[in-house]
């Protein structure tokens, strides 16, 4: 499983349920290497948010805590890289609550041709 997150292009960030950074894939390590990058694993998200982001995180924590069901939010457009973020709930096997991530989409169209095996996106 880890290795589709690691190929994945977009950047993806792993915290626990105290905001403890405990993963970042390939992508979000070169994204945030201004703040720290690597250096952010062990760290907690809070530290990289203002006051209204840190509030906003604690209530989508609390409502992915609510219900088994609630397991992904909209967060923002960022229109300068024209992608999407949203967090998403990381559960157990019993449904239990034990963390979440930070997944990007961007929305531009694909430049690769189709089948380009001459042009390899990774």
């Amino acid at each position: 499983m880890k290795s589709i997150i690691n190929m994945d292009r977009a950047s993806v960030v792993i915290c626990d349920l105290e905001h403890t950074i405990i993963y970042m894939n390939p992508a979000a390590i070169c994204h945030y290497g201004k703040s720290g990058g690597s250096e952010l694993v062990g760290k907690s998200l809070m530290n990289c948010h203002n006051e209204k982001s840190r509030e906003m995180i604690e209530k989508v924590v609390a409502w992915f805590a609510e219900d088994a069901a609630h397991n992904m939010i909209y967060t923002f457009h960022n229109e300068k890289e024209n992608k999407d973020v949203y967090m998403t709930a990381l559960r157990d096997e019993e449904k239990n609550l034990i963390g979440y991530y930070e997944k990007h989409e961007y929305r531009n169209q694909e430049a690769a041709g189709r089948y380009d095996f001459e042009h390899s996106l990774v």
